[in-house]
């Protein structure tokens, strides 16, 4: 299994955390979030960049209406608040603890520019994390606007395939062993909870997946 902020199968909170380095592990600690706790909310001060040692952060805003638009749920060993590395000054999003012990590793902006100027592999990984979730927040949005509910939920599988699947020898299909709940695919999809579970049990009606709790199936001549 694969996660989307893994590259080169190196974990960057392994990588990246000051705890690692002995210039700075003495000054550095974790933070501890229970589930809807907010690590930053729109418009804070953006001087930090956080990785996830343990648990999920929804990452989001809200629109003029007052409508919560999920940008995307992060797991362990991935890294948000990374625009701050580019000169942003105020968030554009808030951060939300949804798991009951999230551990997050805060990294102030200017340890980061100290490690990225003195490693070029890990300045040379985090710009790659930041272009590509701007990729992945591109297609996603584009999905949102010009695709039905059913076809949002067929392209998120293929992201989750790409991701977290891999091949089941014996039968063929594409096994997705995935970290979400019910609820984050809705969010992520930008449909309710209920209409998501129409779609999966047509899905499986229609004999193209099988899914549980934390896997999803997808037969061998669907794929």
């Amino acid at each position: 299994m694969k996660s989307l902020w893994f590259f080169d199968d190196v974990n960057l909170f392994k990588v990246l955390c000051p705890h690692k380095f002995k210039a700075y592990k003495a000054d550095h600690d974790f933070d501890v979030y229970k589930k809807k706790d907010y690590i930053y909310f729109e418009e804070d001060s953006a001087n930090k960049v956080y990785l996830i040692e343990k648990g999920k952060v929804k990452i989001g805003y809200y629109s003029e209406e007052g409508d919560e638009i999920v940008k995307a749920i992060l797991t362990r060993g991935e890294i948000f608040g990374e625009t701050a590395i580019l000169g942003e000054s105020k968030r554009e999003e808030f951060a939300q603890s949804i798991d009951n012990s999230t551990s997050i590793c805060p990294v102030g902006v200017n340890t980061m520019y100290d490690l990225m100027r003195n490693n070029q592999t890990f300045s040379l990984k985090i710009y790659k994390v930041i272009g590509f979730r701007l990729r992945k927040l591109e297609r996603r949005l584009q999905l949102l606007l010009f695709k039905d509910a059913k076809t949002r939920l067929l392209e998120f599988l293929d992201e989750l395939c790409a991701e977290y699947g891999y091949d089941c020898e014996k039968t063929g299909d594409k096994v997705i062993q995935h970290p979400y709940t019910q609820k984050d695919i809705a969010c992520l999809i930008g449909t309710s909870r209920p209409t998501l579970n129409v779609l999966l049990n047509e899905l499986k009606e229609e004999r193209i997946i099988e899914f549980s709790r934390k896997e999803i199936r997808i037969h061998e001549k669907s794929a």
